[in-house]
């Protein structure tokens, strides 16, 4: 019995080690729809909250766009809220913003730009960090 103690013990504190060990996510979101945008916000938003050593960024690109703009956002106080925590960054693709004629001014506050949204995902992969593609 003791030994099943002890290895239930191990088992436990393996488990707890490596979910609190750091990690790096980019999330890709290019989807128009209002759903997806919501659900990746609380995506962000948990893991974020979840893993504070960790590090987190989500990046907007093709149809997404109106994810961060600050008077249509749908999950913009999600976004506003989140943005300000330090493992957390949100940057909109700049080939985007000029097909939609943004502006930095019309984002929600504390979003970033990146100048393509896909070699950010590409660069990022390759610095080893984790990909969730959100979408519906």
């Amino acid at each position: 019995m003791k030994k099943l103690i002890v290895l239930f013990m191990l088992m436990v504190s393996g488990i707890m080690l490596a979910q609190t060990e750091p990690i790096k996510v980019v999330f890709d979101v290019t989807s128009s729809n209002p759903d997806v945008h919501r659900t990746a916000a609380k995506h962000l938003r948990l893991m974020a909250e979840a893993y504070p050593q960790s590090e987190f960024e989500l990046v907007i690109y093709s149809g997404a766009y109106k994810m961060v703009d600050r008077k249509s956002s749908v999950a913009g106080e999600t976004l506003t809220d989140i943005v300000k925590r330090d493992n957390v960054a949100i940057v909109i693709c700049e080939q985007t913003m000029k097909r939609h004629k943004m502006t930095m001014d019309g984002l929600i506050p504390g979003v970033g730009s990146v100048p393509d949204g896909i070699y950010e995902i590409i660069m990022k992969q390759k610095e080893g960090w984790g990909y969730i593609k959100e979408a519906q």
